[in-house]
């Protein structure tokens, strides 16, 4: 389920779908070898949206299935959460999917999730390749439930391939391997540009009243003031990079900034690409972050949240670079969000360090 309620966590490759239909409950092993993503997670995905036409036609008269008085709004990944529930307040239950401290690509659905989505009134998911597994599970769901794709209101950007593991692997692949990557995806992580927070945020600030027109006031308000910080956002990150020294950040780590660079104007120097599965850089990657770092002193060298710091702190033994991150805010720790982190208060802190990175 949806961070409500304790999230079962998938063992290694095999996967356990836990399933109670009249008071009995059955583990069923659909398939061994999982891969994430491509064809047998689209499956499973369809295989499971099934449930939703099962469960109510079993004759379980104990069953009964209640909706609460609130608007309940259910959201794939932590940002698009943390809008609705910045816009919502108390009038609305906001459950979020992929729990705290999980690695949103390493998350993996359960039938409880697809039951979640198919009870909420709205619900909220990214788009892109990720998502792929909830197009599956949209074409079976209550057809009352308004869907919101974010990717929907945004000018998506393809894939930045500059990355330095990136550029080695092209040179050493074949012409087959090349033609595959003529066929390029768009980045995912469109929320890391506040310019494109507010175009979401509005987007679901427009079905939340629609779907609840008795509190329209009430959102339009806490919508209006949410943009006026994210528009501060948006002016602090341009006037940062109008004053900036220098504008290339160095990332020793993946780079799922795209956005946020593009809309600033930074370049960038990054060891991985945005949703890469490496962790080990080459001897000539580390060598030519660190060499690039000492020959321009750069101040920061930066890692993403969820990410280790064991390559960023070779890079700094051997400069005089800090290393500091970078949030993402792809998700948060259980920390966290216990302590009430939110899209604002990451992004300010990527504010203050971005600005000690390029002053």
């Amino acid at each position: 389920m949806g961070y409500v309620a304790e999230q079962k966590k998938q063992e290694s490759t095999v996967i356990l779908f836990e399933i109670t239909i009249c008071g009995r409950t059955n583990f069923v092993r659909p398939f061994s070898n999982f891969k994430e993503g491509g064809i047998i997670k689209r499956l499973i995905a369809f295989i499971l949206s099934i449930l939703l036409v099962i469960l109510p036609l079993t004759s379980c008269n104990n069953i009964t299935v209640e909706k609460s008085k609130k608007l309940s709004i259910v959201s794939t990944i932590f940002p698009y959460y943390d809008f609705a529930a910045e816009i919502s307040k108390d009038k609305a239950t906001v459950s979020l999917l992929i729990p705290p401290g999980c690695e949103p690509h390493d998350f993996d659905f359960s039938p409880q999730d697809i039951i979640e989505i198919n009870n909420a009134d709205i619900f909220i998911y990214n788009g892109g390749e990720s998502d792929s597994w909830v197009e599956s599970i949209l074409e079976n769901i209550d057809p009352s439930v308004k869907v919101i794709r974010c990717f929907d209101y945004v000018n998506p950007l393809y894939e930045d391939d500059s990355a330095l593991e990136s550029e080695e692997h092209h040179h050493n692949e074949t012409d087959e391997e090349e033609h595959h990557h003529e066929e390029q995806e768009y980045d995912e992580h469109i929320w890391t540009s506040p310019k494109n927070a507010i175009n979401i945020v509005n987007a679901i600030s427009r079905e939340i009243i629609n779907t609840d027109k008795s509190n329209e006031d009430y959102y339009s308000k806490n919508c209006n003031n949410y943009i006026i910080e994210l528009k501060s956002l948006d002016n602090k990150l341009e006037q940062i990079s109008n004053q900036a020294k220098n504008n290339t950040l160095v990332i020793a780590d993946r780079f799922p900034f795209l956005y946020l660079t593009q809309h600033y104007n930074f370049q960038h120097l990054s060891a991985f690409s945005g949703c890469s599965s490496q962790t080990q850089p080459s001897i000539k990657t580390v060598t030519t972050i660190i060499d690039y770092v000492n020959e321009n002193n750069i101040p920061v060298v930066f890692k993403c949240d969820f990410s280790s710091d064991s390559f960023p702190n070779i890079i700094r033994e051997d400069s005089n670079a800090k290393v500091g991150t970078l949030y993402s805010c792809h998700n948060v720790t259980k920390d966290m969000f216990n302590k009430g982190e939110s899209y604002i208060s990451l992004m300010e802190k990527n504010c203050k360090i971005l600005k000690e990175a390029v002053s």
